[in-house]
């Protein structure tokens, strides 16, 4: 019963090929969320594919009630072996955007694990399929190298991730004493680089909103009444130009914090963000003076997501009646999302754009958190992945992107330690997602050390 067989087991899962097929299995259940004709199939994923698998792991299962989407139920599971040893809490979401069949590349389906030179394609494979499959993975070959894990297990899947996580609070909230553990300890989102262990310990939030501006009644003909008639996407596109400059930084002080924590500053300072495996980086763009790291993972941003004025589809010579855009903050600890409304509105205002509304989109937002990277569970996490894999990993005090990881820090009370099993480029939410087997595979013997050495040294001081 030692570390390093539990490595070559991990190794060998991998390399005969049962964990590839374990994820095709679970990659072939069309769970787009998105798409309530899907619901069964989705469904399906919990009952028939992680009950029964968690079942054999000595798991007690059931469906808790989604309160706010009822199709949506959240897969519990548990193992206790000794309430008076550690309990780790874990997460995954079964749910995928969207398949998007029609553009995939030639040969790609994504509800079929496809190989294809050095990557395995499939929707899901990414986010969050194959991360989640992974960690229980990980817990399966520790129980099979020692016979029981030393530590309790509680885990959560849901399948309504890519809708907002619509329930998962509230479930949270009702199951309090059914959820109690002494962390999280979860995985999504994408490494710093594609072979670079990465912890992060929480997400930056976001919110969403709209910009209208609606003139009047119908377009009219842009030779009879152009020059007479104001056009509603040149006053919205100057009023954009108000909140941020043309290379991105904001200019609404409510939506940036006044600094970035001297703590959170030096967690970053050793960070390389190089972009690799994904888009070249525009060092020009964003908070000027700031890191690549700083501005991901330190600082707000403010982006353009949609822009509608007219028919796009089929331009018409007709000044159009009204403009609309869709924007949205990503935001740190450091700033009040309270404050986002009040301050677009006096923004827009003293600019002389008091026609344009400002329509907060609940749906879909989620707070901010973070974790200190002095944390024990953090340096615990940092300890045993540096020992699997000889190199430091990279450690941030939140992802740049966002997480319902609220629901963990606030409701119940959880340090959270993620350890994402991706990287930038896997194009997940777009057509051709995918993965890259060796990260997989590295991955894999991260989070078997991981589980071993919670087994046999216990939940840090």
């Amino acid at each position: 019963m030692s570390r390093e067989n539990a490595l070559k087991r991990a190794e060998a899962f991998f390399d005969t090929g049962d964990f590839f097929n374990l994820l095709k299995d679970r990659v072939a259940y069309r769970s787009e969320s998105q798409n309530e004709a899907s619901t069964p199939q989705a469904l399906a994923y919990l009952t028939q594919s992680l009950t029964p698998y968690l079942e054999g792991l000595g798991f007690a299962c059931r469906l808790l009630d989604n309160p706010t989407v009822p199709r949506l139920p959240i897969l519990y599971a548990e193992r206790i072996e000794d309430p008076a040893r550690p309990t780790i809490l874990t997460y995954g979401h079964g749910d995928t955007v969207l398949g998007m069949e029609d553009r995939w590349r030639q040969g790609l389906d994504p509800w079929t694990l496809t190989v294809e030179g050095d990557r395995w394609y499939g929707r899901g494979a990414a986010d969050n399929k194959g991360q989640h499959t992974i960690n229980l993975s990980a817990l399966d070959l520790v129980l099979r190298e020692r016979g029981s894990l030393g530590f309790n297990v509680k885990v959560l899947i849901e399948i309504g991730e890519e809708m907002g996580s619509p329930g998962l609070r509230e479930v949270c909230a009702a199951h309090q004493k059914l959820l109690a553990s002494d962390v999280l300890i979860a995985s999504d989102g994408p490494r710093l680089a594609p072979m670079t262990p990465t912890i992060f310990g929480g997400s930056r939030g976001v919110a969403n909103f709209d910009l209208r501006l609606k003139l009047r009644e119908g377009g009219h003909h842009s030779g009879n009444w152009g020059g007479l008639l104001s056009n509603p996407g040149i006053i919205l596109a100057h009023a954009i130009a108000c909140l941020v400059d043309p290379k991105g930084k904001i200019l609404v002080p409510e939506l940036r914090p006044e600094a970035i924590p001297p703590s959170v500053k030096r967690a970053l300072a050793d960070l390389d963000v190089t972009g690799e495996g994904g888009p070249a980086i525009d060092p020009d763009w964003g908070e000027p003076g700031f890191s690549a790291a700083e501005k991901v993972f330190g600082w707000s941003t403010l982006e353009v997501l949609a822009f509608k004025c007219g028919n796009p589809e089929a331009p018409a010579h007709a000044i159009p009646p009204e403009a609309w855009a869709r924007l949205h903050i990503r935001f740190t600890v450091d700033t009040d999302p309270a404050a986002f409304e009040a301050g677009l509105r006096r923004r827009l205002d003293a600019c002389g754009f008091p026609q344009i509304e400002v329509i907060p989109q609940r749906g879909g937002y989620f707070t901010a958190t973070r974790l200190d990277p002095d944390n024990p569970w953090a340096r615990f996490a940092i300890r045993s992945l540096q020992e699997t894999s000889g190199k430091k990993p990279a450690v941030l005090p939140n992802l740049g992107g966002s997480l319902p990881n609220d629901a963990f820090t606030d409701i119940l009370g959880l340090p959270t330690v993620w350890i994402p099993h991706s990287y930038g480029g896997c194009s997940q939410h777009a057509p051709d997602e995918h993965v890259l087997p060796p990260l997989l595979r590295d991955a894999l013997l991260l989070m078997t050390g991981l589980f071993h050495d919670l087994s046999e040294q216990g939940a840090p001081a």
